[in-house]
């Protein structure tokens, strides 16, 4: 008796191989979290174990008793400003990152899916001019002017990232305005709010999430900048940026003084990059 092939294909003699799949990459996870961990610990925690200030010692100081990491140029306690300077850097920057995403995502989801091409000129034209202008100088002229605190500084860097970040979501929008899916929502009477946020934003949550290690780093960027040229901070201000600045001379007597800031701040950058990136390759495995 003829035994029929089965519906996986043709009879071979051999079992059907299961769909590969990507590898997991647990070391990512864990090397990314390692990095992120130690400076949102500092900037969270910090403040509330700085502890009060001892005596100021000798500028530059070696690490020695009382001051197991030295000092820095005025001859505070280089542990202690580290305890105290991340806050004003990375909450900052963290604010600045969501809000960019607050701000841009209704502008693009908005010029994307109307289906009016007046509505997306209105929207995007403006941006494209701002986007001729450099990030940078536009912080620091602004900045100039007002004199924003840390919260004037997260919308400032938030408002000249947001041209950017709206021109990605628009394009990663417009494909998904395309498919077919969308049209049958249209048809059903979707409302717009549910064909945005319910169907648009859940398809582009790879593109924004790529996209937003970038984004926090170029938040980090501006940010830091801007304290390393003495905007939106005092210019002793206990802040990792001004710390790299301003212990530079000194940097062959205490080189700590200037090395541990900006380690913290290229960790954070790097970490974050490295769990959204594992976080994509985990979704491309469970596919």
């Amino acid at each position: 008796m003829t035994v029929p092939p089965t519906a996986a294909g043709p009879d071979t003699g051999a079992p059907p191989q299961p769909a590969r799949r990507t590898p997991r990459r647990p070391g990512r996870y864990l090397l990314g979290a390692a990095l992120v961990l130690l400076p949102l610990a500092l900037a969270v925690a910090g403040p509330w174990l700085a502890g009060e200030a001892g005596p100021r010692g000798v500028s530059y100081a070696p690490a020695g008793p009382g001051h197991w990491l030295g000092t820095d140029f005025t001859g505070r306690d280089l542990w202690r400003q580290l305890l105290l300077g991340g806050r004003s850097v990375v909450l900052v920057a963290l604010a600045a990152t969501a809000l960019v995403y607050a701000l841009a995502l209704p502008v693009g989801l908005a010029a994307a899916l109307t289906g009016r091409r007046w509505v997306e000129e209105l929207l995007m034209r403006p941006l494209d001019v701002l986007l001729a202008v450099p990030s940078l100088i536009l912080v620091l002229l602004v900045a100039a002017a007002l004199e924003p605190g840390p919260a004037g500084l997260a919308l400032l860097v938030a408002l000249v990232a947001v041209p950017d970040a709206a021109r990605v979501v628009h394009a990663a929008a417009l494909e998904v305005a395309a498919r077919p899916v969308v049209e049958a929502m249209r048809m059903h009477r979707e409302s717009w709010v549910r064909i945005a946020l319910g169907h648009t934003v859940r398809e582009l949550r790879r593109t924004l999430a790529a996209d937003a290690g970038t984004r926090l780093v170029g938040s980090l960027y501006l940010v830091s900048t801007a304290a390393f040229l003495g905007v939106g901070v005092a210019p002793d201000a206990a802040d990792w940026a001004v710390m790299v600045d301003r212990n530079r001379p000194g940097i062959d007597l205490q080189p700590w003084a200037v090395a541990l800031p900006a380690a913290l701040i290229a960790a954070l950058a790097m970490g974050t990059n490295l769990l959204l990136d594992a976080a994509l390759h985990g979704e491309d495995g469970r596919r």
